[in-house]
């Protein structure tokens, strides 16, 4: 049975800020506690078993989503799926997991943390959430997170009291997530069925998983590589949890916006298995107008609050974030479109050659650029680097699309969404100017934000806005109706 996508895209928003926010409720009390440098030790060590889990997972989870979305009503194709790729993955990560026991875990300046990331690298064995994404049933993955997220952050609060904690808080990361991907095992009776075990067949899955491999690999260049390259270049750790607090804030906001690629994959290649190619671009068309409409004022909003958020939210010492929250901040728009054109649409349809091209292209930029700027400028070198790489994807995957998007009128889309955000930093500037305490300015700012753009998109008649604004009238209306 179809989900509904605007509930599924509530669903796995609710997951992915779960995933990021509740951390940012312990942020303020662990940048303190834990202070710079520890917290560049923690980013350093996890940026390292990342690449293990990356060469364990292959390609595994996007195109089990897809596979699985292919097969949607029919419980023995999807049984059969389910199991070879389980299988397949069990085996590739326990490689990975050998050879990460031997090469980091065995010895060396951090080997006692890399130790307890081992669990890490355990956990995703286990985890099947793409499964249930594949099935459009966001609603478990979202669930199973709730009570335990809120465990781990009560943990941290409790637990971790004083900066020789960093262990404390090592493990109660990696318990957090062992125990998130066992719970949702407890689902899977309702889903699975018997097959016969003579027809399984693993490795079939190895060639398209090895093809969404190399994509992986390029993104995770560029999402993870700067992290490892400011910990290797810079001796001073604190270098990299000035860039790990700044990474954070952005991806909280980039959240909002890629929720609904996760949830439009499985769609779209539900339409596109259906041969419903005008639904796919319809899709698409909202898609973009909805990255628009929040990736251009998340960026200017970033940039009037920075000064005044980061002393009152990270606390003294980390001044630095000012400038590398400002900076970074245009990737909330690339990843958006890059989302759309890349994850909502290249991959559905099996273009995985022309993705796998963007992201490598933007992963080779992303390598030289920090090679270039990151021996010199560190963690400002790094985010530079990200927002070209960035930039790089999306454009490579803009050209690939030109002849079936029209290219100028997505653009078009984007001008009124500019011009409003422009007014509305000029005015959060300017109630910054008011004397008043950081949290309350803060507050403020946020609040007249909101108002001047929401007000400038009615002046400028964004039919995007009025289709919203209409949708809250009728389902209010419906509910005093049956009221």
């Amino acid at each position: 049975m179809k989900k509904s996508v605007k509930k599924n895209y509530i669903y796995n928003l609710i997951y992915q800020i779960l995933v990021i926010i509740l951390p940012l409720i312990t942020t303020p009390y662990i940048s303190r506690v834990l202070g710079a440098e520890n917290i560049g030790i923690y980013s350093y060590t996890t940026s390292i078993s990342a690449y293990f889990i990356l060469f364990g997972s292959l390609g595994v989870s996007l195109y089990a989503q897809r596979e699985i979305a292919f097969h949607q009503d029919n419980k023995i194709e999807n049984t059969k799926t389910f199991i070879e790729i389980v299988l397949m993955r069990t085996i590739t990560m326990l490689i990975s997991i050998i050879v990460f026991c031997i090469t980091f875990a065995s010895n060396g300046e951090y080997s006692y943390f890399y130790k307890i990331l081992i669990v890490e690298l355990i956990a995703q064995c286990l985890d099947i959430s793409w499964f249930f994404i594949g099935l459009e049933d966001f609603k478990k993955t979202v669930s199973r997170n709730l009570i335990i997220k809120f465990i781990s952050v009560v943990s941290i609060f409790v637990l971790v009291k004083t900066p020789e904690d960093l262990n404390i808080y090592f493990w109660i990361y990696v318990l957090s997530v062992l125990i998130g991907n066992l719970s949702l095992w407890l689902y899977l009776p309702k889903y699975l069925v018997k097959v016969n075990v003579k027809e399984l067949n693993i490795f079939k899955h190895l060639k398209p998983t090895l093809a969404l491999f190399i994509p992986e690999i390029a993104i995770q260049v560029y999402t993870v590589l700067d992290k490892t390259m400011i910990g290797a270049i810079w001796e001073d750790k604190s270098e990299v949890g000035y860039y790990q607090q700044s990474e954070k804030i952005i991806k909280l906001l980039l959240t909002i916006i890629t929720s609904l690629g996760t949830v439009l994959l499985p769609r779209i290649a539900s339409c596109f298995a259906n041969n419903k190619k005008q639904e796919v671009f319809c899709y698409l068309k909202k898609s973009f107008n909805f990255v628009f409409i929040l990736a251009f004022p998340m960026i200017f909003g970033i940039i009037a609050l920075a000064d005044k958020f980061v002393p009152l939210f990270f606390g003294p010492g980390y001044d630095k974030v000012v400038i590398l929250m400002s900076v970074i901040s245009p990737i909330i728009l690339f990843i958006g479109m890059s989302n759309v054109i890349g994850r909502q649409y290249l991959l559905p349809t099996k273009r995985q050659k022309q993705y796998t091209i963007s992201v490598v292209t933007g992963a080779v930029v992303n390598l030289i650029m920090n090679s270039c700027l990151i021996w010199k400028f560190g963690a400002l070198g790094a985010s530079i680097g990200t927002v070209i790489a960035e930039f790089t994807v999306t454009f490579v995957q803009l050209i690939f699309v030109r002849k079936e998007f029209d290219i100028k009128g997505i653009l078009k889309l984007s001008i009124k969404y500019i011009i409003s955000s422009i007014i509305m930093f000029i005015a959060c500037k300017l109630v910054g100017l008011i004397q008043v305490s950081d949290l309350i300015s803060i507050v403020l700012q946020v609040g007249v934000g909101v108002i001047i753009y929401i007000l400038m998109l009615l002046v400028v008649k964004d039919k995007f806005t009025f289709n919203m604004i209409n949708e809250v009238k009728n389902k209010v209306f419906k509910a005093k109706s049956n009221s």
